[in-house]
């Protein structure tokens, strides 16, 4: 049998635009909506919008810096890049390679992956798995949107839930870089759902055209009750498989998919939890989706609220329907 080798997480990093929409802004665009409404329904407060000029890769690039700059290590010894995206600059070539480009990863290939609100996850589980089998030894893992230009700013139902961004992680062998190992992972998804957050329009199926733009078959479409209810029961049952066999006190951190407070917080009281040990910063940067997850791990590191020896729990769920999870000790 040949060897597998331990994974762990080495820096990581990321990025958000410097505008700041808050939610008074989308009453000033006249969707018929409040502060009071959103915060209310969502916990969240404000969220970045891209400028004119910045895309996905703009955050990539500049998450992807900080996180090889925490790991000490330089981008010509990266020997892949992951992007996990639903909002590539282009439908082609992958975003990864506009990121490979500039931060001058030579000797890495590059690609992308689309799990939606899993992306991170799912790069994060695929990244693990080529260094645990010795076809690479670094590998730069980044979740990133630019969700803002996807956004119906007439539909109160989706508008006011996403914002952009990005965060990365380097992924090593565990005997090199000693901090993050990877001891548990899952990804799991159920086609039924396939319509229950979607963009329709762009893809073979129903490529642009003059009608589908008008049609606004090119904006996202969640349908809120059913992801509300998949939701709650999808992140406890997550959280529960990655911690099971561990106590409550030897969890440092959870960091869940920033998709909704009210589920976070249905979540942890259908578990019995508090929220002490849940890292949540949707307040103020809304559903980044496949951002989401590494931008609250990356906070959360540099705030110091994750403990060398405890355990860091990452779940994430989203449109597929997909899911994922991971438990790390730091």
């Amino acid at each position: 049998m040949s060897q597998r080798y331990r994974v762990g997480i080495a820096g990581t990093g990321s990025s958000m635009p410097s505008r700041i929409v808050d939610n008074n802004w989308f009453a000033a665009q006249g969707v018929d909506t409040s502060d009071e409404w959103i915060v209310q329904r969502t916990g969240i407060k404000s969220r970045r919008f891209a400028a004119e000029g910045e895309a996905t890769s703009t955050f990539c690039i500049e998450a992807a810096r900080k996180a090889l700059e925490a790991a000490k290590l330089e981008a010509t010894e990266l020997d892949l890049i992951l992007v996990a995206t639903v909002s590539p600059d282009h439908m082609l070539p992958a975003c990864a390679l506009l990121v490979q480009q500039a931060i001058g990863a030579t000797k890495a290939a590059a690609y992308d992956l689309n799990a939606a609100c899993s992306g991170f996850l799912t790069a994060l589980t695929t990244g693990e798995a080529f260094i645990a089998a010795g076809t690479a030894r670094n590998v730069l893992v980044i979740g990133a949107e630019t969700l803002s230009r996807f956004l119906d700013i007439q539909d109160r139902g989706s508008c006011i839930l996403f914002g952009d961004g990005a965060g990365a992680a380097v992924l090593r062998r565990f005997d090199d870089c000693q901090q993050g190992e990877i001891l548990r992972r899952t990804l799991g998804a159920d086609g039924s759902g396939y319509g229950l957050i979607h963009m329709k329009g762009g893809g073979a199926a129903n490529p642009p055209t003059h009608a589908s733009v008008d049609r606004g078959d090119h904006y996202i479409r969640v349908q809120g009750r059913e992801v509300f209810k998949f939701a709650v029961s999808t992140m406890g049952e997550l959280i529960a498989e990655m911690t099971e066999g561990h106590s409550y006190d030897e969890i440092g951190l959870v960091v869940p998919h920033q998709v909704n407070l009210r589920i976070i917080d249905a979540c942890l009281e259908r578990m019995g939890w508090n929220s002490d040990k849940v890292m949540i910063n949707i307040d103020k940067y809304g559903n980044t989706s496949a951002a989401s997850v590494p931008v609250a791990l990356d906070e959360g590191v540099r705030a110091g609220r994750v403990e060398k020896g405890k355990l860091v729990v990452l779940v994430a769920f989203g449109a597929g329907l997909t899911w994922g999870g991971a438990l790390i000790r730091w």
